[in-house]
């Protein structure tokens, strides 16, 4: 008989950012007045691009071709895309990165939990505080934490802070610490 991993027991009730929509909902209907500027996920301002708009089509277009159907990508991203953002992301800004270093990914979420299969169970971890959740929840998932107190952190992480108070940076920790996420504004 199948059962469930007893850390996904350890997960606060609900996921940040459906909760923010809700709050936020709330808060527009009580005052429809107010200008709201969302800044939260999926929360986009302008329409995309000409350029992004024709650039799928024709995408779209070569996909429904046989003559130039591509299927599934390369294992690391297409190499004209991992050329393009060695170039124009980090070699144009004095970074020397080189297009065999960039892997193409489906997004962070997927990669977060994924990394964990090749990181070992006792590495200490630390966290900016407040930091992208699925940060946290992949390591609780994986077992790799205690339970939360009532301020919402996890036995077994170090949280970093960051807030006016410390110009958003965060503090080097003095003890041994061997994956740090960082998720900061600067």
């Amino acid at each position: 008989m199948a059962t469930i991993n007893n850390h996904y027991l350890k997960l606060k009730a609900g996921y940040l950012f459906p909760e923010i929509g809700r709050r936020v909902a709330a808060f527009a209907e009580a005052h429809p007045e107010a200008p709201i500027i969302k800044l939260g996920i999926g929360d986009v301002t302008e329409p995309l691009p000409e350029a992004c708009r024709q650039a799928m089509t024709q995408a779209i277009a070569e996909m429904g071709d046989r003559n130039t159907f591509k299927g599934y990508g390369p294992e690391q991203g297409y190499g004209w895309l991992r050329e393009k953002i060695a170039a124009q992301d980090f070699q144009a800004r004095g970074c020397a990165i080189d297009a065999s270093e960039i892997f193409i990914s489906d997004g962070s979420k997927c990669d977060c939990g994924n990394i964990l299969d090749i990181l070992g169970d006792d590495n200490s971890i630390a966290v900016t505080d407040p930091v992208y959740p699925v940060y946290v929840d992949t390591h609780v998932m994986a077992g790799h934490t205690g339970a939360s107190n009532d301020a919402g952190e996890y036995a077994g992480l170090t949280y970093l802070p960051i807030n006016a108070s410390n110009n958003f940076t965060a503090t080097i920790p003095t003890q041994k610490i061997d994956l740090i996420y960082l998720c900061f504004p600067k």
